[in-house]
């Protein structure tokens, strides 16, 4: 999701710019993928992540939080920076109105000195509590890259599983990058599990 301080301004600005494209939000595998071993990508209404994309990765964790918790947090794209904790200044606004939706999109801006970069995702796939898939580019001074990723939700016992898969395709993606998914998930965990808990009903 976000970069550390350390890492190289190319490096930084491909771990920044995952969570939105992430916003286009386990184990990378992309050597994985194109031998068709490991499991199955994740899709959205039978739509998925993109099968020749040069980077690849997938995570998951279980949050001990209801569902409505979890999605609620997840599809309010312009509250993601009160519970993300960005390496560098960002900022995301929503392009449209009323709940995120098939077609909704967002934009994100991300300060990665001296420049900016970019990322207006379009979500293409939406099953309310289940899943959803969105697309978009990342752009920037000589940066380029088209993202794609799905998120799926499974209520269990206790709480939810949340998975998630995210590709870049594009000369600035990088095969060794998490893509910022293992922060992000950590940092949704974190969050749903300290709302308090409103009645029984909502699990």
């Amino acid at each position: 999701m976000f970069a550390t301080r350390s890492q190289s301004p190319r490096r930084r600005i491909a771990a920044l710019v995952a969570v939105p494209l992430a916003l286009l939000g386990a184990t990378a595998m992309p050597a994985q993928a194109a031998a068709g071993r490991g499991p199955a990508s994740l899709t959205c209404q039978g739509r998925g992540v993109d099968p020749a994309a040069e980077a690849r990765h997938r995570a998951e964790i279980f949050i001990q939080a209801p569902l409505r918790t979890v999605w609620g947090l997840h599809t309010d794209v312009e509250g993601w920076t009160s519970w993300q904790k960005p390496a560098a200044p960002m900022t995301v606004e929503r392009l449209d109105h009323g709940p995120l939706r098939r077609g909704s999109r967002f934009q994100a801006n991300i300060e990665v000195p001296p420049a900016k970069v970019v990322i207006t995702s379009t979500v293409g796939q939406r099953r309310h509590g289940k899943c959803v898939r969105w697309t978009g580019p990342a752009d920037g001074p000589g940066y380029h890259i088209d993202g794609v990723h799905v998120w799926n939700f499974v209520k269990v016992r206790g709480g939810v599983l949340v998975r998630t898969e995210e590709t870049h395709r594009g000369a600035q993606a990088d095969p060794n990058s998490d893509m910022g998914l293992e922060t992000w998930l950590h940092d949704l965990k974190t969050t749903a599990e300290a709302v308090p808990p409103v009645s029984s009903a909502q699990w």
